[in-house]
């Protein structure tokens, strides 16, 4: 079943810029097949996913999804496969090829950068948790993905999927268009085949509006499940990691392979009986029967093409045995308020930790140096400017009462007057809504142009929230997502799968220069 709205003419896909792909659309089950049947090795696979960036990142359409290429991928390669002619399989994610956000610490020949120039040349001193666990799963880290500088928290009139370091993403469907970010570069890398999976990370939309508009799967899980321990943070409170894939199984997978306890990220500690390493059993095609649903409504009206989508999937959710009910409202819109607040004071303090972790030879030293860096460097300052940082400069200690009243504020609003509470009345298992509009075409004088955005009250809770390809309006993919309780990612990769299953909406990107509409006027 696919869900189309207004004119596709004109809009069939091309032919690939970089030729065929051998491993186009693999998923990780296929993968696996390959490498147990002898069809190829894990070299193979790894060199031609770098072909493949050089042909179509760097050199053809230009997408500037990678910031750069790990110089130890083949090496790493030709290990895992010593071990799979030993019989040794460490598990689903063996030989996978992965990007991360380059804002995600590697200790390797590889800097984290954040997309900053103020942090070029850092190399952290050891991996981020999240990188441990790939490798320990026998995952290939290939590169690091491009990304909105400092994660989109460092001005006004910012560009998604623009940085210093890596220059301006494009979106792979219609090259004119945004990516959305801040995991821009993962986003796009995963849906042009640059890569099989990618980690990206979200404080409020990063990892769910990126895989809208590139029409692919990200799961945002709750804070806490996925440690943060070596990623270049905002805030303590919603930060979290998260796989994007072009599957709900392959997503689901890497989830199972991050999850953990960190000891460096207290924040795990509440994961204890509540992570898993083995989501999978949760993959059900029946998913969606029996469900109540509860459809978050707030942006209704914005956008008329994104409604008559997001109905005509409410029909099929219904005829699917699934109960929908409308919900306008699901929490005090105070929290919005006071969770910027809590960004702005947890940035600084996160920074400024995150700086001493590189030791002596950290580029920068403080949020102090940063801005100083800034004002003296022409690329940084060339589109948008800093006041958020600046504005971050100013707060005081994390552990003043001050602070901690507006945090204790902002989760009472949003999560036990909020989610838990609406949920709880409407006896709801999750919510749905449209993840957002059409990819805007990328603008570096105005900024972005958001329309539709149903991210917030799962990233200011720090609850766990779904995206999945829902459709396409002129050309342009459009998710829906599925978010909930705290800890409910077994659910909510049950009635995403159901979904995803039916409906099938992924399609490869068609690396349109413009939209032809658009092109003739």
């Amino acid at each position: 079943m696919l869900f189309v709205v207004s004119c596709t003419t004109g809009l069939e896909k091309k032919s690939d810029p970089a030729g065929p792909f051998r491993f186009e659309e693999f998923t990780i089950a296929r993968l696996q097949q390959g490498y147990d049947n002898g069809d190829f090795t894990v070299a193979d696979v790894v060199q031609a996913y770098i072909d493949r960036i050089e042909a179509i990142d760097d050199s053809g359409p230009m997408l500037n999804a990678v910031i750069q290429v790990n110089p130890d991928a083949l090496a790493i390669a030709v290990q895992l496969d010593s071990e799979l002619k030993e019989g040794k399989k460490r598990g689903p994610m063996h030989g996978v090829p992965v990007l991360l956000k380059d804002n995600i610490d590697t200790h390797d020949q590889m800097e984290t950068t954040a997309g900053s120039r103020a942090l070029a040349g850092s190399h952290p001193l050891q991996d981020s948790y999240v990188a441990m666990k790939l490798r320990e799963a026998g995952a290939v880290i290939i590169g690091k993905a491009n990304l909105s500088e400092w994660a989109n928290f460092r001005g006004n009139l910012s560009s998604s999927g623009w940085s210093g370091v890596g220059g301006q993403t494009k979106n792979p469907y219609v090259l004119d268009r945004n990516p959305c970010g801040s995991s821009s570069g993962s986003g796009v890398a995963v849906s042009a085949n640059l890569c099989m999976i990618a980690i990206g990370t979200e404080t409020n939309g990063s990892i769910v509006c990126p895989s809208t508009a590139n029409g692919i799967v990200g799961i945002k899980p709750t804070v806490g499940l996925l440690s943060r321990s070596g990623i270049v943070p905002i805030s303590f409170t919603q930060d979290t990691p998260g796989p994007m894939a072009r599957t709900v199984t392959d997503a689901a997978i890497a989830l199972g392979a991050l999850a953990g306890i960190d000891p460096g990220d207290s924040k795990t500690a509440a994961s204890e009986g509540k992570y898993l390493t083995d989501y999978t059993p949760f993959l059900k095609e029946d998913g969606l029967k029996g469900k109540r649903l509860g459809w978050y409504t707030s942006a209704r009206g914005t956008h008329f093409k994104v409604d008559t989508l997001m109905q005509k999937t409410v029909d099929f959710l219904k005829s699917q045995g699934a109960e929908v009910i409308e919900i306008d409202n699901i929490y005090s819109r105070e929290a919005g308020s006071l969770s910027f607040q809590v960004l702005l004071w947890e940035f600084r303090d996160g920074l400024n930790k995150y700086f001493a972790s590189l030791g002596e030879n950290a580029p920068v030293k403080s949020v102090e140096e940063l801005i100083a860096f800034n004002n003296g460097d022409s690329i940084e300052m060339r589109y948008y400017d800093q006041d958020l940082v600046i504005e971050a400069q100013k707060k005081g200690d994390v552990n003043s009462p001050e602070f901690q009243e507006i945090l204790a504020k902002m989760n009472r609003l949003v999560r036990e007057e909020g989610i838990d509470r609406v949920m709880k009345e409407n006896n709801l298992d999750a919510f749905i809504a449209p993840t957002g509009a059409p990819a805007w075409k990328t603008d570096l004088v105005n900024g972005d142009s958001f329309h539709v955005s149903s991210s917030s009250p799962a990233a200011i809770a720090g609850y766990p929230n779904i995206t999945v390809p829902m459709g396409y309006i002129d050309g342009l993919p459009v998710g829906i997502s599925f978010f909930g309780r705290a800890w409910s990612e077994p659910l909510l990769i049950e009635i995403a799968f159901a979904f995803e299953s039916i409906t099938r909406q992924r399609r490869a990107p068609q690396f349109l220069p413009t939209l032809p509409f658009e092109a003739v006027n």
